[in-house]
């Protein structure tokens, strides 16, 4: 504490002796009145325990920034915790729609290749039954054909028979035939 004052006093004195007007120990120096003024000024805050307490708030501050500072820390941790696990969601969710997409491709290709397989079966069928009913009609017409032929051959078989035939000789053919009939029938 001395050492404080007497270099106090010396840095103040210097200014003070440079005045010259008065001396510096008078009361009428202002200079020595303001050095006074301020040691006591320092004695009452070092009493009063003033830097004590400025440096106990100082140290609270400076705990309340490192806590400050230590609960960023946690909270920047927490919050890369969670971004690390939405860009883990994020990428799973992109997985699962790209696994999706390719599924409905698939389904798609399976749904396409069995439309094609149904229609070739359908124009199959269609031609299948286009053929059968081309055989039936061609059948039909030769049956028609035959018949009508038929008719043709024994209308003129009968022209011709009825030209060619006696009475008796037609009597005795309806006998041969009633005979042959009559023999296919039992």
């Amino acid at each position: 504490m001395k050492r404080f004052l007497t270099g106090a006093m010396l840095l103040a004195a210097g200014p003070a002796m440079a005045a010259g007007d008065y001396p510096f120990f008078s009361l009428r120096n202002t200079d020595l009145i303001v050095l006074i003024a301020f040691v006591i000024f320092a004695g009452i805050l070092y009493y009063f325990k003033v830097p004590g307490m400025i440096t106990g708030l100082l140290d609270k501050r400076a705990d309340d920034i490192r806590g400050e500072l230590d609960e960023a820390r946690r909270l920047r941790e927490e919050a890369l915790e969670v971004l690390a696990k939405f860009e883990k969601q994020h990428a799973g969710v992109q997985d699962q729609a790209d696994r999706i997409v390719a599924r409905a491709r698939e389904d798609a290709q399976i749904a396409a290749d069995q439309a094609k397989a149904d229609m070739a079966a359908s124009v199959e069928r269609r031609i299948k039954a286009a053929q059968d009913q081309i055989a039936s009609a061609e059948a039909a017409a030769v049956r028609e054909l035959r018949e009508k032929a038929a008719r043709v051959a024994v209308a003129a078989a009968r022209e011709v028979i009825a030209k060619k035939l006696s009475d008796d000789d037609r009597r005795a053919l309806v006998a041969s035939s009633i005979q042959t009939v009559d023999k296919q029938l039992h």
